[in-house]
């Protein structure tokens, strides 16, 4: 076992690393120093101060780090439009850098020769901590208590908090029966009566969204001003990167938008099923395609949606420090330079729809894509050698011969 002195731990103030406090202290007889970020989970973060005190804790920190998640993290990713596997929009693997980011910083600070995580050795999380900490700190020291712990579940967690005295003060209350994380972007649920895919989710899961069939009859409105791809006012108002995906998750999850029911595949190899809620971001992807339609070049939009796959499996996979990641980032945000303007949505009931986008960088010309007269802005017949053009290799597979309809 690794010399380890002090350990900076991922610390929630939950039962699994509340015993993994302990558990460190117990097995590496090393100081432990605890990290508690709140990414706006909507839970209050102050209380694991207490905790980690009781724990006998020294070194606490909690820190809110939402506005540098939506502005360095999220936003960025949306810029890309990135959707794992079609569908999902990648609210936990996000958030997963920046904790990685802050272990190592606080590690460096402190003079800690590790870090530690709560991830299990089936999830990505594990992957998505450690390639972080990793690429920032290559020389250090990760400790995973799940991968060398022989304590397998909630019930052998709880006999070690009453054996060794760990105050745990929900053990008597009923426990949410899903595994949930949550922050700025999403809730995710997963385990459970999840884990059966054809078993449909309950209402009373959902936190953030009211369910479509119980949304207001009527519209809501809003308008999204955009500045180099990223959204800086709502209806007008400007507002900081975290103000504006509060507001978005608010609007939208009251009028039933965001949910999400998906069976994934998990970078280890394993295929899970997962719920999530993820209202203000699905708003985002819509209102940030829209104003790219009118702003960005043909050639460069599509050539945007080839690369968004390989960076959407970048990000779920734990690859956000990573070279190439940078790379397709710099070429990203090199194609955000003219994505400025406004677009108009009307969310109802689940859906969200586009009714108005308008930019001073348009490139949508009226006179030349109308169908009535366009007083010479475009020469029809020009379309005739371009038509030939394009078809003469298939001209001249058919002149010899090639049978096209096999």
């Amino acid at each position: 076992m690794a010399d380890i002195k002090k350990v900076v731990l991922a610390y929630s103030g939950g039962l699994d690393t509340s015993v993994i406090v302990k558990w460190l202290q117990e097995t590496y007889h090393c100081e432990v120093v605890t990290f508690t970020a709140d990414l706006g989970q909507g839970e209050e973060v102050e209380p694991a101060r207490a905790k980690a005190k009781a724990l006998g804790v020294k070194e606490i920190y909690i820190e809110d780090l939402r506005e540098e998640f939506v502005r360095d993290f999220v936003f960025p990713m949306f810029r890309a439009n990135a959707v794992y596997e079609g569908e999902y929009l990648l609210g936990t693997s996000i958030a997963r850098p920046l904790i990685a980011k802050r272990l190592i910083e606080i590690a460096n600070l402190t003079g800690a020769d590790a870090i530690s995580h709560g991830a299990t050795g089936k999830g990505n999380d594990q992957v998505r901590f450690e390639l972080g900490a990793y690429a920032l700190k290559p020389g250090v020291e990760v400790i995973a208590p799940w991968r060398e712990w022989d304590l397998s579940s909630r019930e052998s967690l709880m006999d070690y908090c009453e054996k060794n005295d760990i105050p745990v003060d929900f053990k008597n209350k009923k426990s949410s029966p899903y595994s949930m994380d949550a922050n700025l972007l999403h809730i995710s649920y997963e385990s459970g009566m999840l884990e059966d895919p054809w078993h449909p989710s309950d209402e009373d899961m959902w936190r953030w969204t009211v369910s479509p069939e119980a949304a207001p009859d009527e519209a809501t409105y809003i308008e999204l001003d955009y500045q180099k791809g990223d959204i800086v006012a709502i209806n007008g108002e400007p507002m900081s990167p975290a103000t504006i995906l509060t507001e978005l998750n608010r609007v939208a999850g009251a009028n039933g938008i965001g949910r999400l029911d998906i069976v994934e595949n998990r970078y280890v190899g394993m295929k899970a099923r997962g719920c999530y809620e993820t209202p203000g971001g699905t708003v985002m992807l819509k209102a940030h395609r829209a104003i790219e339609s009118i702003t960005m070049d043909r050639e460069a939009a599509h050539l945007k949606d080839e690369i968004m796959p390989r960076y959407a499996k970048l990000v779920y996979n734990g690859y956000w420090w990573s070279e190439e990641r940078q790379m397709l980032q710099a070429l990203i945000n090199r194609s955000q330079e003219y994505v400025n303007g406004t677009v108009k949505l009307k969310l109802y009931k689940g859906n969200v729809d586009v009714v108005g986008r308008k930019s001073e960088d348009s490139l949508f010309d009226a006179a030349m894509a109308t169908m009535e007269d366009d007083a010479g802005a475009y020469n029809q017949q020009d379309a005739a050698g371009f038509i030939k053009l394009n078809a003469l290799r298939m001209r001249i597979e058919a002149s010899k011969g090639r049978d096209l309809l096999k």
